[in-house]
């Protein structure tokens, strides 16, 4: 069992706001696990050993083993609740997964050959319009990531959902669902001088403008 994605979890048996503030207090976090066609299981971890897995990416998109009083549950990262000032997670959900069931989960895209790109060596610049897609697929052939390659990218070319090239056994769901083919990566032209200075130009007049208006009035 790889410890890096390995969980330690105890049952909780007190729920409610007041539960989980006393809860954290002790360094722990609430949680809960569910799916699978059984009942949802209230659970704390440790806030520490949370974070430190955090830091692996591949946590967010692997098949976890939950140990929850040395019981093993295999399940999938499905939500974090973080705190919006603090460097704190404040609860986090846990999906069951069974060999058989369809899941689908968000897994990052890696974007490879971008310094050796065609566009980038004419000057071009590469911009991600998305970093992560949601997959549909059985737990066996969960990817952690999904390599999206620019390198034969020219200025002006683009690469789209369906343009990705993806493991065996994995479909895009938002290709499947009503998002549409949307785009992933691009490749534009390179800002001139005299482009940004129209630009100021533009901006510089349309404050005249503004100004003007203002002492009319």
């Amino acid at each position: 069992m790889d410890e890096s994605y390995t969980l330690h979890a105890e049952r909780r048996v007190d729920a409610g706001k007041g539960a989980s503030r006393r809860l954290r207090r002790t360094g722990k976090v609430p949680g809960i696990v569910y799916g699978a066609n059984s009942e949802p299981e209230m659970i704390e971890v440790s806030h520490n050993e949370l974070i430190r897995r955090l830091d692996n990416e591949a946590f967010y998109s692997h098949i976890l083993s939950i140990d929850i009083d040395g019981k093993i549950e295999s399940a999938v990262l499905k939500d974090l609740q973080r705190h919006p000032s603090k460097p704190f997670v404040m609860h986090l959900d846990l999906q069951r997964v069974r060999a058989g069931e369809k899941l689908r989960m968000q897994v990052p895209l890696h974007f490879i050959n971008e310094d050796t790109a065609v566009g980038v060596k004419l000057g071009g610049v590469i911009s991600h319009t998305i970093n992560e897609v949601e997959v549909s697929c059985f737990p066996q052939d969960l990817p952690e990531y999904i390599d999206v390659d620019v390198g034969s990218l020219d200025i002006g070319d683009s690469l789209r959902l369906s343009d990705l090239r993806l493991p065996d056994g994995v479909e895009l769901s938002s290709i499947l669902s009503a998002g549409g083919d949307e785009q992933v990566v691009s490749v534009s032209a390179p800002r001139t001088e005299a482009a940004e200075e129209a630009e100021g130009e533009v901006g510089e007049e349309e404050m005249g403008e503004g100004e003007a208006e203002s002492e009319e009035d």
